[in-house]
Formats: C-alpha cells, structure tokens, sequence
C-alpha cells in the first residue's frame, strides 16, 4: 500500500452545538460542509484544517465513553502545526480554554504544548 497522507481525522462528540462552536469559532477551522443524516439522527461536520486537511466532527445520540488518558492505548492525541505558539495559546486562553505551559520536545527542540476539546480529547499545538 502507498499512502498520500491523511485524508480526515474523525471526532465523535457529544455535544454537537458546543464542538461546532470550539472547533469553527475558537480553533478557526473552516466549514466545507454540514450535512443533517435523518436517517442517524446525526450530524457530520467537515472542517477545513490549514490548506488540506480534514475533521469529520460527527454526533450520534448517546455515544459511549472513551478513555481520554494520553497514556492509554489507541491514538495518544491529534496535534495541529502552528507558525507562533505564543499567539495560538493566547487565542485559546482568550475564549477561556485551558492550556498546560509550553514544553520543549527534547528530540526536535520545538515548542508544543496540550489543551481539550468540549469532550476532554486531547489536542497538541507544535510549533512549526
């Protein structure tokens, strides 16, 4: 198999209205299309992520819980590459969103640090 890349990450979430509202509003993530599945009972939300890349947010009545720990086995977290961390963290922390402090990868010697969505996924910003 060759790969390209990614196409889309997918996020399942449990409160449509506030997911949509942190991802468009807060992270600044485009609309490319929201479409109402009746037939679910569900909602799928694709965002535009930088110049090509993809979310798929999606809601489903009563989805069940999944272990957040970053540490548990399965995707550890999903990190979005930014040219200044300083500005995006003072985004987030300006729409009320916790951040933890900046931390230094001690292979790369770039800055990252780790904050949540509405659902307590974890998400990384790395500085580019």
């Amino acid at each position: 198999m060759k790969t390209t890349g990614f196409h889309h990450v997918a996020i399942i979430c449990s409160d449509y209205q506030k997911s949509k509202k942190f991802y468009v509003d807060i992270l600044g993530f485009s609309v490319i299309q929201e479409t109402f599945r009746t037939d679910r009972n569900s909602y799928k939300l694709d965002l535009r992520v930088g110049d090509t890349d993809q979310i798929e947010l999606f809601s489903f009545p009563n989805p069940p819980q999944r272990t957040n720990s970053p540490e548990a086995c399965g995707l550890r977290h999903l990190a979005f590459q930014v040219s200044n961390l300083d500005a995006a963290v003072a985004n987030l922390q300006s729409h009320g969103v916790p951040v933890e402090n900046i931390r230094v990868d001690e292979i790369t010697g770039k800055r990252f640090t780790f904050f949540k969505d509405p659902d307590d996924l974890p998400l990384e910003i790395y500085e580019k």
